[in-house]
């Protein structure tokens, strides 16, 4: 097994998500270096930026920064950062601490720029109450969605993943009748069966078997809720970003002018894409691809 196993993983009780900027000009060694340091256990998954690897004179396929996804008056904003982490836990404690630790490794080259606790919610539900990753691949599916295959070492295990912080405003929700809340996703929240929803409906708008060539992403998200908001912190993996764009410039309306019904009473705030590292056969994080493009 060469990819982070938390990946493939279930959804975990609790997480926490950091991104970090390092100080420019980077110091390529001191900050290989200090990457090279983090534990790769399954309870912490990491993805490296474009601007990071382009600072560290290195590059891998796919890998961009967030793109502009926004369309009409559907705004998708982007806030790409060098490093992505996040740590699993079965609670907060552990997972404070293990964030602390993350940060005091990679040192004072690093900023903390954003923090969110993620929870899962009773069987894997938004806090809207709908189930979340109902049409997730398995087993093989899953593997050939998430992961870099026959594309040599340090690269296989590999994945790419998008990163994006969505807010529901509740009250825009609660004062939806329960006809328009299902008509907006696309599934009854109590059965999660689908039905013959409105074309705007997010099921519809983000049928991955609808696209040519099918759009599967490996989700992993989790409910989010503090002071500001509350909402869905939407993780996805792939093998490239080809899935996700798809589906975000469905979504936005760009490709028939038909607006996601989660954009009635849901809005991304952050956006960003990340390169996940193999592991090498020592079980470390594999940064043999980040030599000098």
């Amino acid at each position: 097994m060469n990819f982070q196993p938390g990946i493939l993983a279930a959804v975990p009780d609790h997480a926490r998500y950091l991104e970090f900027d390092f100080a420019r000009p980077v110091n390529r060694s001191s900050v290989l270096e200090k990457l090279n340091g983090l534990d790769a256990g399954g309870n912490l998954m990491i993805g490296l930026g474009q601007c990071l690897l382009e600072q560290l004179e290195s590059a891998v396929p796919h890998l961009r920064s967030f793109p502009n996804f926004d369309h009409g008056g559907c705004l998708v904003p982007a806030t790409q950062s060098d490093l992505w982490v996040c740590i699993r836990g079965d609670g907060i404690g552990g997972n404070v601490h293990r964030a602390m630790e993350v940060a005091w490794g990679l040192g004072k080259e690093a900023r903390l720029i954003r923090q969110l606790d993620g929870f899962k919610y009773d069987i894997g539900r938004d806090l809207t109450g709908y189930e979340d990753g109902t049409e997730n691949p398995v087993g093989r599916e899953a593997m050939e969605t998430a992961f870099v295959g026959d594309a040599g070492p340090g690269l296989d295990g590999s994945s790419y993943v998008a990163v994006q912080q969505w807010v529901h405003d509740f009250d825009v929700f609660r004062s939806m009748t329960r006809e328009e809340q299902d008509h907006a996703i696309g599934r009854d929240r109590e059965t999660n069966e689908e039905f013959d929803a409105p074309d705007f409906a997010h099921v519809k708008r983000t049928a991955q078997e609808s696209f040519d060539p099918e759009a599967f992403l490996l989700r992993r998200s989790l409910p989010w809720s503090n002071a500001s908001g509350s909402g869905l912190m939407f993780v996805g993996f792939g093998r490239n970003f080809d899935a996700f764009e798809a589906q975000m410039n469905r979504m936005t309306g760009r490709d028939d002018g038909i607006v996601d019904g989660l954009f009635r009473f849901s809005r991304p705030v952050t956006g960003g894409y990340y390169w996940c590292p193999p592991l090498n056969r020592a079980g470390r994080f594999d940064f043999s691809r980040l030599h000098p493009d």
